[in-house]
This record gives C-alpha cells, sequence and structure tokens, in this order.
C-alpha cells in the first residue's frame, strides 16, 4: 500500500487550490490536502476487482497474495473512504485503532494457557 500512493508537484498544488477556490490545501484546519490525495491515489492505484470488490454496497479489499475477500477490514487515514466515494457505495466512517498487540505479546500476559 505504500508504494500506491500519490503526491501533487508545485503546479499541481496551485491548480488545485485555484480550483478549489482555497489559499492553501495543508491548512490543519481546512485538510483539502489529505482528502485530494485519497481520491488520486483511489482513482490511479486501485482498482476494482483487483484489489478490491464492492459487494452488498460495500467495499471489501481483496487479499494481494491470496485472493481472498478480507470482510472487516479497512484501508486507514481516509482510502477507504475515497474507495467508497469512487465507486458511489456509502461512506462509512473511519476507524479509529487504539491499541495494538501481537499475539505473542498477548500469551506472555498469562502464566499458563
Amino acid at each position: 500500500e505504500k508504494e500506491r500512493r500519490c503526491q501533487l508537484t508545485d503546479t499541481g498544488i496551485k491548480t488545485a487550490e485555484h480550483l478549489l477556490g482555497r489559499d492553501d490545501l495543508f491548512d490543519p484546519s481546512d485538510p483539502w490536502a489529505r482528502y485530494l490525495m485519497n481520491a488520486l491515489t483511489a482513482k490511479e492505484f486501485f482498482f476494482r476487482d483487483s484489489q478490491y470488490m464492492v459487494r452488498d454496497d460495500k467495499v471489501v479489499i481483496v487479499d494481494e497474495f491470496t485472493g481472498r475477500a478480507m470482510n472487516g477490514r479497512r484501508w486507514d487515514d481516509g482510502l477507504h473512504q475515497a474507495i467508497e466515494a469512487k465507486e458511489g457505495v456509502p461512506i462509512e466512517p473511519e476507524q479509529l485503532t487504539l491499541a495494538s498487540i501481537s499475539f505473542q505479546s498477548l500469551f506472555r500476559l498469562f502464566k499458563k494457557l
């Protein structure tokens, strides 16, 4: 996923600011840059029936190694919402990961299993 990200050139930034009527795309109080980069990434690098599929009005990620549907998994940083907008399905709110732990660390918490 990290290899598949778009970046705007300086000319692209100025053009986008002009088209959107914004003074600064990178203003923290109005984060248009993030939305724009995710929309471009979704359009240029993510393809239906290759990286994802649409099933029951939901975008489902397809595992790149096995080709299996990964129900319940979502891309982060608003990319999943950009793909949902691209496909015209209802946009679900972004999920927030509060904590994560490996299985090995989890099992170490118990003296006996």
